[in-house]
C-alpha cells in the first residue's frame, strides 16, 4: 500500500502492483482497498472517466478483475468528477460540416491519461450521436484551447470539410480574438511581441529562446486600464502552445490566475481558479459553402466579476 492518500481536488497518481497471492477481484473494490480515503464512489467514477489503467491499457469497466501480478495506475487531475455533456448553452452554430462551441473553462479539449469521458471530444461525439454505417462520427479538432481557457472553438464534424477547415487555420485565413486580464498593463498600450518559443524542462514551462524554438506573434491592445489592472484584448496571428500566457508573462503583465507564468491567484478578496483568457472572437469562411462566419461572446461570469472588481 502507498502511504499517501486519495485527496478530491488535488492532481494525483497512484502506481499499484497486486500481490502475487492475490484473489482475483473487481477493479473498483481493489483501488478502495489499496488506496486509502478513496471511496468507492469516488473510484467508481475515476473508473468511469477512464483515469483507470490495468497493464498500460485504459480499464473501461469497474468490473474488470485485477488478478496476480497485475500493474495498475490510477490518474487523478484534480478536478471534478462528473461527465461534462454538451447543452444547447454551448453551442453556438451547427450544420452537416461544422460545429462551432462556447467552451467552458475546466473543460479538457482531448482526452488525457486522467479522463477519456469528459473531454470536450467525448462531448462531441456523445452530442452528435452514430452515424449509419460507421461507429461514430469523424472529428477534425485544427484549433485547441487550454483547459482553463474558455471561449470559442470550432470543429468539423464531416470528412469533405476536414481538409478545407485545416488549410484555413494553417494559412491563418482567420481571425482569433481573446479577452485577458492581468494585474498590470504592458507597455506600451498597442505593440506586437515577436520571440521563438520552445519548452523548458527545467521549468516545465514554454519559454521564449533565441534559437530553436518555433516563431510566435501576439498582437495585444489595451482596452482599459488602471492600477489595480488591465482588460488586454490579444489577438493571435500564430498558434504556439502558451503562446498568449508565455508573451504576457514575458511583459510584465501575466494572466491574473495564471500562477505557472507568474500570475496572481487572488485579486482583492476574489481566489482565481484558473488564467483569466476568453477566447471572444472568431472570423473565418465556411470551408463548404464560403459563408463568412463571426462568433463573438461576452465575458464569462468569472472574468465579469474580477472586470468589475477592477473597474469599479
Amino acid at each position: 500500500m502507498q502511504n499517501i492518500s486519495y485527496q478530491p481536488g488535488i492532481r494525483q497518481l497512484f502506481r499499484l502492483e497486486s500481490g502475487e497471492a492475490l484473489t482475483p477481484m473487481c477493479l473498483d473494490q481493489f483501488l478502495v482497498a489499496e488506496i486509502p480515503q478513496l471511496s468507492q464512489t469516488d473510484a467508481r467514477k475515476i473508473i468511469d472517466l477512464g483515469g483507470v489503467h490495468l497493464n498500460g491499457r485504459r480499464a473501461r469497466t469497474r468490473s474488470i478483475e485485477v488478478r496476480s501480478r497485475d500493474k495498475i495506475e490510477v490518474f487523478v487531475d484534480g478536478l471534478p468528477l462528473d461527465i461534462f455533456r454538451l447543452t444547447d448553452d454551448h453551442i453556438l452554430f451547427q450544420d452537416s460540416y461544422l460545429i462551432v462551441l462556447n467552451k467552458p473553462a475546466g473543460i479538457e479539449t482531448q482526452p488525457t491519461h486522467a479522463r477519456y469521458k469528459g473531454s470536450l471530444y467525448d462531448a462531441l461525439l456523445a452530442h452528435l450521436g452514430p452515424v449509419p454505417g460507421q461507429r461514430k462520427h469523424e472529428l477534425g479538432m485544427v484549433q485547441r484551447l487550454y483547459r482553463g481557457t474558455s471561449g470559442v472553438m470550432v470543429f468539423s464534424i464531416h470528412r469533405q470539410a476536414h481538409k478545407g477547415l485545416s488549410q484555413i487555420f494553417l494559412e491563418h485565413r482567420l481571425e482569433k480574438r481573446y479577452l485577458a486580464l492581468t494585474a498590470r498593463a504592458p507597455e506600451p498600450a498597442i505593440a506586437e511581441i515577436r520571440s521563438m518559443l520552445a519548452r523548458s524542462h527545467r521549468l516545465n514551462r514554454m519559454v521564449s529562446v533565441e534559437r530553436g524554438g518555433k516563431d510566435a506573434i501576439t498582437g495585444y491592445k489595451t482596452i482599459c486600464a488602471c492600477p489595480e489592472g488591465a482588460l488586454i484584448e490579444v489577438e493571435l496571428l500564430t498558434g504556439r502552445s502558451h503562446q498568449i500566457r508565455v508573451h504576457l508573462s514575458e511583459a510584465g503583465s501575466a494572466l491574473l490566475g495564471d500562477t505557472l507564468y507568474g500570475g496572481l491567484s487572488k485579486f482583492a478578496d476574489l481566489e482565481i481558479q484558473r488564467p483569466m483568457l476568453h477566447a471572444f472572437y472568431l472570423a473565418f469562411e465556411h470551408p463548404i459553402t464560403g459563408e463568412s462566419m463571426r462568433f463573438e461572446l461576452p465575458l464569462p461570469p468569472d472574468m465579469q466579476r474580477i472586470c468589475d472588481k477592477i473597474f469599479a
